[in-house]
């Protein structure tokens, strides 16, 4: 099944993770070697028929979110993002942010990240009156440790890429049964996508974390979302083939109404669109 025939009978099929890297606006961190501008994140919609999209600030650009706010602005109405703020944030860069159709504040448990675990809670608490949730990617593997921190966080909390467990991981590994706690708990969020992220079988159908994708599907599918993670910035070499990618839905969520539930519903919910 061709995934853009798929949605094509949908109404406001919506990328929940994707990054820009302007040159027109200045880095300071890594910036992938491939064309990733709004003009060309364009062409990945039409291609795979997608009409919402929420823009996640890159590391790349630390905590200035001139570039994402940028692309929301180009993108237009059917376009929201996840910013990086510091702790020192005011209320009235807060109100900006939101206006310009933040949603979220980033955190990347990974190397070069620019926030770290010592302040999760404080931001948690800071960005709930504004609507924002917690959007984290981190090793899956570290849930195990973060559970208590993340089950009493006073916002929702989204976790990227199918939580990124490194293969072999099931439900008896301890990080996977943390995230499906925290899916229990009605506050948390995640995210079917870069499945390519610790998976030993590899491409096309990445079977080990597709193993994961689907018992999510089969058990919280009204806690799910879908995403590109287009330019794929940590991929080396040549990126995958984002319809190739998406093809991998239907194999997750065999149900027409699952998956539109996945692509529509959910970030319509979580990030507010109407």
């Amino acid at each position: 099944m061709q995934a853009n025939s798929d949605v094509s009978r949908m109404a406001g099929p919506c990328d929940c993770h994707m990054h820009i890297y302007d040159p027109r606006f200045k880095a300071s961190g890594h910036v992938p070697p491939r064309h990733a501008t709004v003009a060309d994140y364009r062409l990945i919609q039409e291609r795979l028929g997608l009409e919402r999209v929420v823009v996640v600030q890159s590391t790349a650009y630390g905590f200035d979110n001139s570039c994402t706010l940028d692309a929301i602005k180009q993108l237009g109405a059917n376009a929201r993002g996840v910013a990086c703020v510091n702790v020192d944030v005011t209320d009235v860069e807060m109100e900006r942010l939101t206006a310009g159709g933040i949603r979220a504040q980033r955190y990347v448990m990974f190397a070069g990240r620019p926030i770290g675990w010592d302040s999760l809670v404080t931001m948690a608490a800071r960005v709930a009156p504004f609507g924002w949730n917690i959007n984290l990617q981190l090793s899956g593997e570290e849930l195990a440790d973060r559970e208590a921190m993340l089950s009493k966080l006073p916002c929702d909390l989204v976790i990227d890429h199918i939580g990124r467990f490194t293969a072999p991981a099931d439900s008896n590994t301890p990080g996977v049964r943390v995230m499906h706690r925290l899916l229990d708990a009605g506050r948390c969020w995640v995210k079917l996508s870069a499945p390519y992220h610790g998976s030993k079988s590899g491409p096309p159908r990445f079977e080990d974390i597709g193993a994961l994708a689907r018992e999510l599907v089969q058990r919280w599918p009204e806690r799910l979302l879908w995403a590109t993670n287009w330019p794929h910035p940590s991929v080396k070499g040549e990126a995958p083939d984002d319809l190739e990618l998406f093809k991998l839905l239907p194999e997750w969520a065999p149900d027409e109404s699952t998956r539109r539930r996945i692509l529509v519903d959910n970030p319509a919910k979580l990030y507010g669109f109407s």
